[in-house]
């Protein structure tokens, strides 16, 4: 009897003073309300030089792919759409819109095949065309398979079905206007309004003229390269509005193009000697081991400046897919190496924005992006875990 009476007193006591808390409101703070959720629309400010599309294109767990809007000044992650496994992403030169080349089947892996060329809004990311084409080259991300001519009114998409060509999109009909056949050629580096160049297997440049009539012509430049001995890289870069082109070969050797519907190719100029080396061996002595261009993306070209940012590493001519150790910046004028920027971490990407204060970005296997002053070559910000394959896109003024 006493003990219960004892802790129902205790009991009451409890409750009052509980009482006298929460009449008092001195020592213990109301249970927080929680607010009702709300849902709105964001637009992102207009892009900057500083804006780039960093792209994941296998995805964290390899089934599709992301296109993150980055500003490189803040490190800060500003919004994302979803892509297919291997998608291509181009920016128009304004920075308004961006296109995604994509390929997907009815089931997930199999089905009905579906390839695509999709608009996006740069600003609210909301899709605006989702045109289907005839076919669409599925390989391993390369800048040169989605490009835009001068203007960003004709989108060239390049394919591999059943053998090479081109698919030429009308970006303000949304259709496909043309078909044009690149036998023995791949890719396309756009020129003006209304032409391309391509590739080619023999060493020479296809140069294609469009018609408004749905007819394309056809040049060939002379033979530039050695494919057997010192093939090039097919992410050299180029520019739409002027026709300049830079390719870059396996050794390091550097042909200054002039492209068009007669399109020129100059004699090279070796990286090597550039930097005050001799020049580094072919495919016919595969074995000296030297500094050497690498990787994917290896090449960027600050048009202004006229400077070339080079990935670089020592190996055998084979080493031509390895990760760059350093950057070398040269004046693709002189053919000097102006300064070399080792990198944090080793990496087959390089980019550089197109202002006068240049950012340069590379990645590395964890999918970071890292984040350089051009000019000074000091580590400015890592944006970490964008993926597990990162590209990027830089506009406005992308080479």
């Amino acid at each position: 009897m006493f003990f219960h009476n004892s802790c129902r007193s205790f009991a009451l006591s409890l409750l009052g003073g509980v009482a006298m808390v929460s009449l008092g409101g001195s020592a213990l703070a109301a249970d927080p309300v929680l607010q009702t959720e709300q849902s709105d629309v964001v637009t992102l400010k207009p892009y900057t030089p500083h804006t780039i599309l960093v792209m994941d294109s296998a995805g964290t767990h390899a089934k599709d792919g992301r296109v993150y809007v980055v500003d490189a000044d803040r490190g800060a992650l500003l919004g994302m759409v979803q892509a297919a496994y291997n998608p291509n992403v181009t920016m128009v030169p304004d920075a308004s819109r961006f296109y995604v080349g994509e390929t997907t089947w009815a089931h997930g892996n199999r089905g009905a095949r579906y390839d695509l060329l999709a608009e996006y809004d740069a600003r609210t990311l909301k899709l605006t065309s989702d045109e289907e084409l005839p076919a669409r080259a599925l390989i391993t991300p390369k800048r040169n398979s989605l490009t835009l001519n001068v203007g960003a009114t004709r989108a060239y998409v390049y394919q591999m079905s059943p053998s090479n060509g081109v698919e030429v999109v009308d970006t303000h009909a949304h259709k496909v206007t043309q078909s044009v056949d690149l036998p023995g050629c791949a890719l396309t580096y756009p020129w003006g309004t209304s032409g391309f160049s391509s590739l080619c297997a023999d060493g020479t440049l296809a140069n294609v003229s469009l018609s408004e009539d749905g007819k394309a012509s056809m040049t060939h430049s002379a033979v530039f390269f050695a494919p057997d001995k010192d093939a090039v890289f097919e992410n050299s870069p180029s520019v739409a509005k002027t026709g300049e082109a830079y390719f870059l070969s396996y050794t390091g050797n550097i042909y200054p193009a002039h492209l068009g519907a007669n399109a020129t190719v100059e004699a090279p100029w070796s990286l090597q000697v550039g930097a005050g080396m001799k020049p580094a061996s072919d495919a016919s002595a595969p074995f000296e081991v030297t500094w050497r261009p690498g990787g994917i993306q290896l090449i960027a070209l600050h048009q202004s400046d006229h400077e070339l940012y080079v990935l670089m590493h020592r190996g055998t001519f084979w080493t031509h897919k390895e990760d760059g150790t350093e950057v070398w910046v040269y004046d693709a004028q002189t053919h000097k190496r102006l300064r070399r920027i080792p990198l944090k971490k080793t990496s087959n990407m390089v980019g550089v924005t197109q202002d006068d204060h240049p950012l340069m970005f590379t990645t590395d296997t964890d999918g970071d992006l890292f984040i350089y002053d051009a000019q000074t070559g000091h580590l400015l910000r890592t944006v970490k875990k964008l993926g597990t394959s990162v590209t990027f896109t830089i506009a406005p003024g992308e080479e």
